[in-house]
């Protein structure tokens, strides 16, 4: 059994307690590693540790962040596999997806960062009165970030690597579901030369982890990616703290598509859209909306292709959906199935537990399913499911379509499907959505911001937002 552990300090250690969490494997079923069940004992600990490594890591200069951060980079890099293969044993997702995806990612988000930080500028501003405003950005303190199990080195280093790049010391939690390659990062950490205290990871429970960063005085920056039911906790207690707040939430994304389209394009996309990642995506397309013209052709096609999608081992390269993530979030994602039936669905593929033979027989997996004939506001459609199940239904006008897709209480991403220019501009701006992809799905630039509206956050990630959330901005104001 391996033993992960936590990283504070600069030392690998066990939690005060003693006290320790199985760690599945969701493709088999099976305990295959043990990780640390801290406490807020363990989260003080890794707090003193960055408040103690602050003031040197705050003033050690740009070019000496950015060339640690580079040489973390390089180091994920050389260690792809090895990092791939514990992504996907702890995540469940195929192999090729963790090789391809998840680690590549970690590496640029490190790599970009690195990069960034040495050409952030400020603004200056001259006032005809002969005087001068300039604005200086400092880092924080320690900020505290909590990472979500669907994409767990990616987002963690989404967070982090700013974090850090900013001059801040970081206090972080990786999902307690899928600890494995953040404890490999802290591994990379050390060789890389990262000093000690700048960067604390602490294993272990929401309750009791994620609690005690979010309440702790001394951690004036919180950025949070998870649920929203989660998120509303964290910014319950950190409000009233005055606390700076970053919080990435929940999605439940509509993917219009109009009799215009590029067939072959919005078809392949809008599989990939829907499953990638066994639908374990905020930003997948839950909910689809065609033209009614184009609706029995592009439903046909579509429900052929899910049909013919493979679910199995993640370790098979054929395998194009692979294991949920837990035994819990399974049971979760049919329930919802379930309900889609009694709300009068239509299921027309998937539906149910996939059975994989081998080593996979005790996994956990579910068929991709695509369920229509419900109606554009029941608990299906309007509720976050987080797995392989996507509704379909057509819709006849622009303003009927809006009103579908603005109709949850979150707000995303959406995805739209038109070769018209001008609809494509004027729906872009209507969506009430953070993203719009236009006859795209998933295409990323690290420069823009990214977040959503209504219940799926609060603040921007990426690009220079990210940048100036983990900095406080000072004007200084100069009469000539």
């Amino acid at each position: 059994m391996q033993q992960i552990k936590n990283y504070i300090n600069g030392q690998l250690l066990d939690s005060v307690s003693g006290k320790k969490l199985e760690n599945c494997n969701p493709a088999t079923g099976e305990v295959y590693s043990f990780l640390p069940d801290s406490n807020e004992k363990d989260v003080e600990i890794a707090v003193q540790s960055a408040l103690q490594a602050f003031p040197a890591w705050s003033v050690a200069g740009i070019e000496k962040r950015s060339n640690i951060l580079l040489k973390i980079a390089d180091l994920i890099e050389q260690n792809l596999e090895k990092f791939a293969l514990a992504e996907t044993n702890d995540n469940g997702k195929p192999l090729w997806l963790s090789r391809k995806v998840d680690i590549p990612r970690a590496s640029s988000n490190f790599r970009f960062y690195a990069t960034a930080i040495l050409h952030h500028s400020t603004e200056t501003h001259y006032l005809e009165n002969n005087a001068l405003n300039y604005t200086l950005r400092s880092p924080i303190g320690v900020a505290g970030c909590i990472s979500p199990w669907n994409l767990p080195l990616y987002l963690f280093t989404w967070k982090i690597a700013p974090a850090l790049a900013t001059g801040n010391c970081v206090v972080a939690k990786p999902s307690e579901i899928t600890p494995m390659t953040a404890f490999l990062l802290s591994e990379i950490c050390i060789e890389a030369g990262l000093p000690a205290g700048v960067l604390n990871i602490v294993h272990g429970l929401g309750h009791k982890v994620g609690a005690a960063i979010s309440g702790h005085p001394q951690i004036p920056v919180i950025s949070f990616t998870g649920g929203t039911s989660t998120g509303a906790q964290i910014a319950s207690v950190a409000a009233p703290m005055f606390k700076k707040m970053s919080l990435e939430l929940g999605g439940k994304n509509p993917n219009i598509l109009f009799s215009d389209c590029n067939f072959e394009a919005a078809l392949n996309t809008t599989v990939q859209s829907s499953f990638a990642n066994q639908g374990q995506i905020c930003l997948c397309g839950s909910r689809i909306f065609v033209e009614r013209p184009l609706y029995e052709k592009f439903k046909n096609a579509f429900v052929q292709k899910v049909s013919e999608m493979q679910v199995g081992d993640p370790l098979l390269e054929e395998s194009k959906l692979a294991a949920v993530v837990s035994k819990q979030h399974m049971e979760k994602v049919l329930s919802y199935i379930e309900l889609a039936k009694q709300e009068g669905g239509n299921v027309l593929c998937g539906g149910r537990q996939a059975s994989v033979a081998g080593r996979c027989e005790k996994g956990w997996f579910i068929k991709p399913t695509v369920i229509e004939g419900l109606p554009f506001n029941c608990r299906t459609n309007q509720e976050e499911i987080f797995g392989p199940v996507v509704t379909i239904m057509p819709f006849d006008t622009e303003e009927e379509v809006l009103m579908y897709a603005n109709s949850t209480k979150y707000g995303l991403a959406a995805t739209l499907w038109t070769n018209n220019l001008t609809r494509a501009h004027r729906m872009a701006e209507k969506l009430h959505s953070g993203i719009v992809w236009i006859n795209c799905w998933l295409l990323r630039d690290l420069r823009t911001p990214f977040g959503g509206v209504k219940n799926s956050g609060v603040g921007r990630e990426g690009g220079f937002e990210a940048l100036e959330f983990f900095t406080e901005p000072k004007n200084v104001c100069i009469k000539l």
